[in-house]
């Protein structure tokens, strides 16, 4: 038996590989199929299933592509209603994959057709759960999900169950493979590692722990934020269907002219540069949105820019195609193409963006400019800089509204990479007067700047 976890890390997801006796499995896949398929071709294996634990919201799932190019049937737990062929699978039904099995719990709560895929070893003990959303390190599923069907009341109920009669009754020995990591938005506070045991999670997940349904429900749907906004079209795609991922990537990996792109860009579609944010700010073209590829780039690609608006990219030279490519796995397929030839070729003025050390921080202050802090909420609520101003990126751009564009403002996040996606929008939004700090937060504590801890507040 082997198994093997394929992170991502820009969508913090987790696909999963099993094999025994030359027959594989394949749960949760990406939108690009060759990890996989080669994978099974190097360790000799055939892949014999495809599961999905669900209609994923935070990205499109390769597997219509994987199970029409290996010819394995697609397996969803009870409940999955889609417009293409698949198998709905029965509460406690096993499939048979070499030496071992793979037993089917339906576990709704995150989403009403959400399961888990339980691996039992060749002398039947159980000895893993690929456990989807339903159970992640730390914590559980979002609730939320389905825009009025449900209310996030009555999944968290559902979930109550599932976890009470499905999860909790495990043997403590059972090793947890959830389908993200930190960084995702399909729970509210996941922990750092990706996978861990039943026993652990007992012991530290809140949602394992000993409590009425009244108070799971409430510890539950406690602070969940919004989701962002591409969540809902992303879980249609996943029910409907897509075009092959090497139709999509031909179609919109087009080289254009400075004036083809002008011209997109003038009839409506966003400028997207994917470029590093330290080379980024030595040059750009006025208007365009960054979000470096070297970051969490689905997720803040899906958390910002309106996937039905149409894309034209600035792009590293030689990365046009991964772009492409990222952005379909989280179902952004409008893209009109790429300056060809980079940044190099375009033939008019750029703007740059004003960066400071951690050390220049407090001159700025005091010549009144005004500090953003443009981090998650956990981040702000743990420590934060004394004087800050709390603007996430996430809120982007309603909770602009209140500042004056004409005014300046230092703007940071944890390193340097959201702080300089948060100018890029201001920048369009009207912002006149910003300032990036390298190293962002960390460099400023390293400094020895001012910090305000929760410890201190309380």
């Amino acid at each position: 038996m082997y198994i093997e976890q394929l992170y991502t890390n820009c969508l913090a997801e987790a696909a999963y590989y099993i094999e025994s006796n030359g027959e594989a499995a394949i749960i949760d896949p990406l939108r690009e199929t060759e990890p996989y398929v080669e994978l099974a071709e190097r360790r000799g294996a055939k892949i014999k299933y495809v599961f999905e634990t669900h209609f994923h919201a935070d990205f499109v799932s390769g597997h219509i592509d994987l199970s029409r190019k290996v010819k394995a049937p697609i397996i969803y737990g009870p409940g999955a209603d889609t417009d293409y062929e698949v198998y709905n699978a029965k509460d406690g039904e096993e499939f048979l994959l070499g030496e071992v099995k793979i037993r089917v719990l339906h576990t709704p709560g995150h989403t009403p057709e959400s399961s888990c895929y339980l691996l039992l070893d060749k002398n039947g003990k159980e000895y893993a759960l690929f456990s989807g959303d339903t159970l992640f390190v730390g914590d559980v599923g979002r609730p939320d999900l389905l825009d009025g069907v449900m209310s996030q009341e009555e999944l968290a109920s559902l979930m109550y169950d599932s976890l009470t009669r499905k999860i909790k009754t495990l043997p403590d020995s059972v090793m947890v493979y959830p389908a993200h990591g930190p960084g995702s938005a399909c729970g509210k506070n996941i922990g750092k590692e990706t996978f861990s045991t039943i026993g652990e999670q007992k012991k530290f997940n809140y949602a394992l722990q000993d409590m009425s349904r009244e108070a799971f429900i409430s510890k539950v749907t406690e602070g969940i934020l919004p989701p962002p906004q591409y969540f809902f079209e992303d879980a249609r795609i996943n029910k409907s269907g897509y075009d092959p991922i090497e139709d999509v990537i031909a179609g919109n990996t087009t080289p254009l002219s400075q004036q083809a792109l002008e011209k997109a860009v003038a009839a409506g579609a966003i400028l997207l540069d994917t470029r590093p944010a330290d080379i980024f700010e030595k040059g750009f073209i006025p208007g365009a949105i960054n979000i470096g590829l070297n970051g969490q780039f689905a997720v803040w690609v899906g958390t910002l820019i309106d996937i039905r608006k149409d894309l034209v990219l600035i792009t590293e030279p030689g990365k046009e195609s991964e772009t492409v490519l990222r952005l379909a796995r989280v179902g952004y397929e409008k893209v009109a193409g790429y300056l060809d030839g980079g940044i190099t070729t375009y033939n008019g003025t750029l703007d740059k963006v004003h960066s400071i050390t951690a050390d220049a921080v407090e001159h700025e202050v005091h010549q009144g400019a005004q500090v953003l802090d443009v981090r998650k909420h956990g981040e702000w609520d743990v420590s934060h800089l004394k004087g800050a101003t709390f603007l996430p990126l996430g809120d982007f751009p309603a909770i602009t509204t209140t500042l004056d564009k004409h005014k300046p403002y230092i703007v940071h996040c944890g390193g340097g990479y959201r702080s300089m996606t948060a100018i890029s929008l201001m920048k369009t939004y009207g912002f006149t007067d910003l300032i990036n700090v390298y190293g962002g937060f960390g460099a400023m504590q390293q400094a020895g700047l001012k910090i305000v801890t929760e410890a201190i507040e309380a």
